[in-house]
């Protein structure tokens, strides 16, 4: 059995494991998650982000056992459209005011339950639907209220492979960690 860090309101180790076993569809937040939070605006007005390679090797993994990704954020990008389409995430809400409707929207078009659901999130526009589904993660530098109420708290700040952690740790409680492992060093 993997270790989980978990955050001191969680009651045990056993339920965050039980719940990440679960999730058929994970979704992430982008900024503060996939990044660090920082926006970085040209002098014409154009953003700018930072992805972790590390934090897309393990969504990939992810999709490569048969889970889903999802991205539900409250701005619009046409750089994280990019990111998601190199990713294969082809569920991208962006420019979402409430959350909950894009995950009511997601349960209807893949026909998951929202217990089947890990939502990934780091400040309060994401605690609704991290209320709603079934496994809730943050990054290390979420929060304090967010961390107060995930299952599952990463050990790294966002955007430097708290994404990663959140989907080894899956995998992990899938059992599918190791065998993706042998793969890649060729046991």
């Amino acid at each position: 059995m993997s270790t989980l860090s978990f955050t001191p309101d969680v009651a045990a180790t056993a339920d965050a494991h039980d719940r990440a076993s679960r999730v058929k569809l994970m979704i992430f937040d982008i900024d503060g998650v996939f990044t660090d939070g920082s926006l970085f605006f040209t002098a014409a007005g154009d953003a700018m982000k930072s992805f972790n390679s590390l934090d897309g090797h393990g969504v990939k993994m992810l999709q490569s056992v048969g889970v889903q990704t999802a991205i539900i954020t409250g701005r619009n990008s046409g750089i994280v459209a990019a990111r998601a389409g190199e990713l294969g995430i082809t569920h991208l809400h962006q420019g979402v005011a409430d959350k909950t409707i894009a995950l009511a929207e997601l349960l209807q078009s893949t026909g998951i339950s929202a217990m089947e659901c890990g939502y990934m999130g780091d400040d309060w526009p994401d605690l609704a639907v991290m209320r709603l589904c079934g496994f809730a993660a943050a990054p290390a530098n979420a929060h304090e209220e967010v961390l107060r109420r995930v299952h599952f708290a990463a050990s790294k700040r966002g955007g430097a492979g708290a994404v990663r952690e959140v989907c080894d740790a899956i995998l992990r409680a899938q059992d599918r960690y190791d065998g993706l492992l042998a793969t890649a060093i060729g046991a």
